[in-house]
């Protein structure tokens, strides 16, 4: 697998810093270590397909924040860390066996929102707080959730010498979507059927049931509920949906190299199959903007939106086949 060089830093630092900035002076506090105490917790919201570079964006964002002269304590949320349980996953599977998308893990509907939600309010209102962690391996890679005893643990009040999370990073490849009206989403779902007879189609949308689509249109309304929290966005974009096959099939060749074991090629596209729908569909929201007051957007907070509260929240990056930035967008 090619080497994932960190050429996004360099753009979402500096954005990072000045949405830092802003946060502290809308509450009334300078944006130093000093008056970092006085000001309530950040949260940013990172999105990016499958195979983009958000585990290694991820990381240069944490160590920097957490290094002099910043020095704040953050913690990193995977949205695929609030996943059902196994036993809820297979129910939930079992309650819709005709809808492909909801046969495993992946769509919008296969995470736990009150778990989510329980979570952001803690760390908003600086509490104690057990950090979730998913197992992709358990169940022969069906996956389960980790056992609450062996969740990281923060803001804990019995160490004194280590301070309260003051920045969240949740990162997932659907963070930031937003749910369409229902006469955009079947207009788009019939485009794409539409495509895929007159052939030529690479999508995955026009073969799937629109009834299938719309279950998870109405479950992604849902998470509106951790978009609205989110300060601030950062959106990893390629050039071409379609990458992610090849980059998804790169990790897998890697992973297959270092363990001996691993999914087959074919495996890997049908796993990237079920997601591709939601590309296809929701990819469009997120680079109008995840805070733009649109119609499209169904969230309580984007109703009273102004145009002042939701400009200059996102960054938007485009790149390439090679993981490499070829545009940056201040949205």
């Amino acid at each position: 697998m090619p080497e994932i060089v960190d050429d996004k830093s360099q753009h979402c630092i500096p954005f990072l810093l000045s949405r830092l900035q802003a946060h502290a002076e809308h509450h009334g506090t300078a944006a130093d270590a000093d008056a970092a105490n006085q000001t309530p917790p950040f949260f940013l919201g990172l999105n990016g397909v499958q195979g983009a570079g958000k585990t290694v964006l991820v990381s240069a964002l944490y160590n920097t924040l957490r290094s002099a002269p910043y020095s704040l304590s953050v913690v990193t949320l995977s949205l695929d860390d609030l996943y059902l349980t196994h036993a809820d996953q297979v129910a939930l599977a079992q309650a819709h066996p005709s809808n492909p998308l909801l046969q495993h893990r992946g769509q919008p509907s296969t995470h736990d929102l009150e778990l989510g939600e329980q979570v952001f309010a803690s760390l908003a209102a600086e509490r104690p707080t057990a950090i979730p962690q998913y197992d992709k391996s358990a169940f022969h890679g069906q996956g389960d959730r980790v056992p609450r005893d062996q969740w990281e643990f923060v803001n804990n009040t019995n160490d004194e010498g280590k301070p309260n999370v003051k920045v969240v990073i949740f990162e997932g490849w659907c963070v930031g979507f937003r749910a369409w009206d229902e006469r955009t989403l079947r207009k788009k779902w019939e485009d794409a059927v539409r495509q895929k007879e007159a052939g030529g189609y690479r999508g995955r949308l026009g073969h799937v049931e629109f009834e299938d689509v719309r279950a998870v249109n109405e479950a992604l309304k849902r998470y509106d509920v951790l978009t609205d929290k989110l300060d601030a966005l950062i959106h990893i974009d390629a050039q071409d949906n379609h990458f992610v096959y090849d980059w998804r099939q790169e990790q897998e060749r890697t992973l297959r190299a270092a363990k001996g074991t691993g999914m087959t090629e074919e495996q890997v596209n049908h796993f990237v199959d079920g997601y591709y729908p939601s590309y296809e569909l929701f990819t469009e929201t997120l680079r109008e903007g995840a805070f733009k007051p649109a119609p499209h957007n169904s969230g309580s907070a984007t109703a009273t939106t102004t145009q002042a509260d939701w400009q200059g929240r996102q960054l938007r990056l485009v790149v390439d086949r090679n993981r490499r930035v070829q545009d940056v967008i201040r949205i």
